[in-house]
């Protein structure tokens, strides 16, 4: 008896124990059901996506940069296929070694080169875009000492096969081969052509085996041709060089440009820097100043202020400005100047001995409301539009923010500030006949053989009469004769049109005009009667002697002579200079 209910109450245990791992199983097998369900229906396409990551790689396929020429098709920027060295760090043996023996020729710490070589990754860079010299020594050292998992890649890297020659206007790519300055940075968009990929599948260890059916080539960027001239912009840097070298510059520059046109056709920055090597520079030495530094301009400015008084007719060309007096006295402020002549200077010999007391009287003549109203017309206070990046407006206070004193400062190229190619479009302006030109460096944009983009020269306005340019060119020859301030800007065979600058720096720590640092420069054009090319020249704080006349006008004329012959620019003679005006 004891036993059968012994025995039945086992069973009915038996029976629970199952019915439980019953419910158990019914529970898993539902939870599994919905899992997969969950999985299949709703997870389904992030699942997907993390297979195929784990299957797949899609690796970026960098397009060649297009190329950048001067006007006569000289190569100026181009990619080249460099090598790139990487490390498959599981097949490194020893990696403190091994980094030691790659840091030699790598510009890198050993210790930072062997956390790499320790990389849990697949696959790391150890150097990018490197020398052809450098990948070669690491060839031989891979092959020497037998260092598995070192393997070298080919990529593209921007090259600049004329240096420093172009470094400002230029600038530079990074290593990603986007623009970074210069018209590089400025034509990005079109250089920089499309990436393309490829899909590569792996194995189960997830290294690369074979490329998949995924595909998309690279675009390469479109071509840019400049205005610039490669010839004429060697010929600046090489007498703008000599020119610091001989007086101790500090810094200096020049802007060539057609005024018939627009079209610059040389800009030296100096210093200057080597875009293939520009990490070795600081940020400050990339800028190109002729574009983004306003400064005092000077006398230079007195060919704006006389053409604004003619084209006013509050002055005529004889009519005497100069009564022999050594200064000027404007509201309390003494305005000295470097004419010593006892008697009496006519508007234009104002201009061409550079009277500062004269040109006083030429703005106190114009009033402050007209002067600031040419001026602004000739763009001074707004930016040209060139199409480099960086461009400044320059300064040009309204005339409610002037002293009592100011019109005399400004009509001596103080209380205003500059930049070289505002200065340069805007005496331009005279030399084509009072019509001033948009000025600009890029002529065409080309995708292989077609144009994409064709600029013409663009006239933004007049800003003086036919006649009063030409008598203002008529004025400024005469600066450049005997007995002008720019005499040695003089060539002989061309008739050439000009003005000096020395306008005194502000010394920082006092706030003052300096009496020791300077600006000399020249600016002007020729053949002055038809001109191929207007030029200028600024040499920033030459020790010694520092007058425009001496420093800057010499390398005008050394420019300028080599320039006009490489262009066979006509000789000036009576003949020509008659046909002309007939024309």
């Amino acid at each position: 008896m004891d036993d059968r209910k012994t025995s039945e109450g086992s069973f009915k245990q038996a029976r629970v124990r199952i019915l439980v791992l019953a419910v158990i199983i019914a529970v898993g097998l539902s939870a599994g059901i919905s899992r997969l369900f969950y999985l299949q229906v709703f997870r389904n396409n992030d699942l997907s996506k993390i297979a195929v990551r784990q299957h797949q790689k899609t690796v970026a396929l960098e397009p060649l940069r297009g190329t950048i020429y001067d006007r006569k098709g000289r190569v100026l920027a181009v990619n080249l296929d460099v090598e790139s060295v990487y490390a498959v760090p599981s097949e490194i043996g020893d990696a403190r070694e091994a980094a030691k023996r790659l840091s030699r020729f790598i510009n890198e710490d050993w210790r930072i080169l062997e956390k790499k070589l320790k990389s849990d990754k697949g696959f790391v860079w150890l150097a990018r875009k490197i020398d052809p010299n450098i990948a070669i020594k690491i060839k031989n050292e891979i092959k020497n000492e037998d260092l598995e998992g070192i393997g070298f890649i080919k990529e593209s890297k921007r090259f600049y096969p004329k240096k420093e020659l172009f470094g400002h206007l230029i600038g530079f790519a990074g290593l990603d081969n986007t623009g970074l300055s210069g018209i590089e940075a400025r034509y990005d968009e079109f250089l920089k052509g499309e990436d393309g990929f490829i899909i590569l599948e792996r194995d189960a260890r997830g290294s690369h085996i074979f490329p998949s059916s995924g595909y998309k080539p690279p675009v390469k960027g479109k071509d840019i041709v400049l205005t610039i001239d490669e010839s004429i912009q060697y010929i600046c840097e090489r007498e703008l060089d000599k020119a610091i070298q001989k007086t101790h510059a500090k810094s200096g520059m020049v802007i060539g440009m057609d005024p018939k046109t627009g079209e610059i056709l040389a800009m030296a920055v100096k210093p200057s820097f080597n875009p293939n090597e520009f990490i070795k520079y600081a940020p400050a030495e990339w800028r190109n100043r002729i574009v983004s530094d306003p400064y005092e301009p000077g006398s230079t400015l007195k060919v704006i202020v006389a053409s604004a008084a003619l084209e006013d007719k509050v002055a005529s060309p004889s009519e005497p400005m100069f009564f022999g007096e050594d200064k000027i006295d404007i509201d309390g402020e003494i305005i000295h100047d470097t004419v010593r002549e006892k008697g009496r200077l006519s508007f234009r010999d104002v201009i061409k001995r550079s009277s500062n007391v004269g040109a006083v009287r030429i703005g106190m003549r114009l009033g402050k409301e007209r002067l600031y109203s040419h001026l602004k017309s000739f763009g001074f206070g707004d930016r040209t539009d060139i199409d480099i990046s960086g461009e400044s407006r320059g300064i040009l206070r309204q005339t409610r923010e002037w002293s009592k004193r100011s019109i005399g400062s400004v009509s001596l190229g103080q209380e205003i500030a500059v930049t070289p190619i505002q200065l340069i479009t805007a005496v331009s302006s005279v030399a084509n006949n009072g019509w001033m030109m948009k000025p600009f460096v890029v002529s065409e944009i080309r995708d292989e053989d077609k144009i994409v983009r064709k600029v013409y020269p663009e006239i933004k306005k007049r800003v003086l009469s036919a006649e009063t340019a030409a008598e203002m060119t008529r004025i400024l020859t005469s600066v450049v004769e005997a007995g002008g301030t720019g005499e040695k800007a003089a060539i002989d065979g061309y008739r050439v049109a000009g003005k000096t600058g020395t306008a005194q720096k502000i010394d920082l720590k006092t706030g003052l005009y300096s009496d020791r640092y300077f600006i000399s420069s020249f600016i002007g054009y020729a053949p002055a009667e038809d001109p191929q090319i207007a030029l200028l020249v600024v040499v920033d704080s030459p020790e010694g002697l520092a007058w425009g006349g001496s420093v800057a006008a010499p390398v005008f004329k050394n420019i300028a002579e080599d320039v006009l012959l490489y262009m066979n620019a006509p000789s000036t003679n009576e003949e020509r200079i008659l046909m002309v005006k007939r024309e």
